[in-house]
């Protein structure tokens, strides 16, 4: 019996490939990663819902740093898809070349989407994979040239499918056939095909080129205030958010919460300079419960060090040109 190891987002595609092995007797794993942009809870459900098992490998640092410089440039938003997917599969190439499994598979789907996922895209993301050779798509294999699998008999072409094209009717009818009862919406799952999140997304690595995964996490929460072009605020906007700039704000990080009114948790990220911290302190004493006061007392925490600053809320019509959309 062969063993495949495939890229598992948990959608509908990535599922029913997982499937089209797996009706044929071959021994199926799912692999997902993890980065500040997409997480594993979608595959989890999924692996659990056909009953494969699942590898979960968080590649943060590693993804951001491709991000920051894509081979193939960017989507419609700030997607590399085509080196994504090709880091992916060179990643989990690794286990394949370690003889864990014969080959690797995905849910990739032929002209599905019209920059990522063209003929000509399938093939980059082969080659810059580093490992070719090893990719099967089952959706589209038909459509596609015969690869090593099939010709040694790992896998039966004439039982892969020919699904072309954007829409998803023939995925959708497979489903009802083969008893997959729930899967998730098309698109979504991935922040950085998500219009709200590119401004932010794209203002920290123009200004913080050497961003790390905390300060795209940070991206995440609450209000975005951009002090100058050193630094930036993160300002919570609930006690949800406050608790997790609370775990967030550490390092070189200053962590800013009003002292002398109850208000939120700010975290100012960057190379703030002493103009910074002040703005940023008159920026969370205006979101506190002492926003009409003449002046409001704001603690400061870098580190183990802890300072104060009387400050003057910042007025409205000041905050909203600095924020960050």
């Amino acid at each position: 019996m062969s063993k495949a190891l495939g890229l598992l987002s948990g959608g509908l595609d990535s599922t029913l490939a997982a499937m089209v092995l797996k009706r044929q007797g071959v021994e199926v794993s799912g692999i997902v990663f993890v980065t500040p942009f997409f997480g594993a809870e979608r595959a989890r459900k999924a692996a659990r819902q056909i009953d494969i098992p699942l590898l979960v490998e968080n590649i943060g640092e590693e993804h951001l740093a491709m991000l920051k410089n894509p081979r193939y440039g960017y989507g419609k938003n700030l997607n590399p898809c085509i080196d994504c997917h090709a880091m992916m599969f060179a990643l989990a190439g690794r286990r394949v070349l370690a003889g864990e499994f014969d080959f690797l598979f995905s849910g990739e789907v032929l002209g599905q989407r019209p920059m990522s996922q063209n003929f000509n895209a399938l093939q980059a993301v082969a080659k810059h994979s580093g490992c070719p050779q090893l990719i099967l798509r089952p959706l589209s294999a038909r459509l596609l040239p015969v690869t090593g699998m099939e010709e040694q008999g790992l896998v039966d072409r004439e039982r892969l499918l020919d699904i072309q094209g954007r829409s998803r009717r023939r995925q959708e009818d497979l489903a009802r056939e083969w008893g997959l009862g729930e899967y998730p919406a098309s698109g979504g799952g991935c922040l950085l095909t998500e219009k709200s999140f590119t401004p932010r997304l794209r203002d920290l690595l123009t200004h913080q080129p050497e961003c790390t995964v905390t300060d795209v996490e940070l991206l995440k929460l609450g209000r975005q205030y951009r002090l100058s072009p050193r630094a930036k605020l993160t300002l919570g906007r609930n006690k949800v958010n406050n608790d997790a700039l609370q775990a967030l704000g550490g390092g070189e990080r200053v962590l800013v919460r009003a002292g002398s009114f109850a208000g939120p948790t700010g975290v100012v990220s960057g190379a703030p300079t002493a103009e910074d911290l002040e703005l940023a302190a008159a920026l969370v004493a205006a979101f506190g419960k002492g926003r009409e006061q003449a002046q409001v007392m704001v603690r400061l925490t870098r580190g183990e060090d802890t300072w104060e600053l009387d400050v003057t809320p910042l007025a409205e019509e000041v905050s909203q040109r600095l924020i960050i959309p």
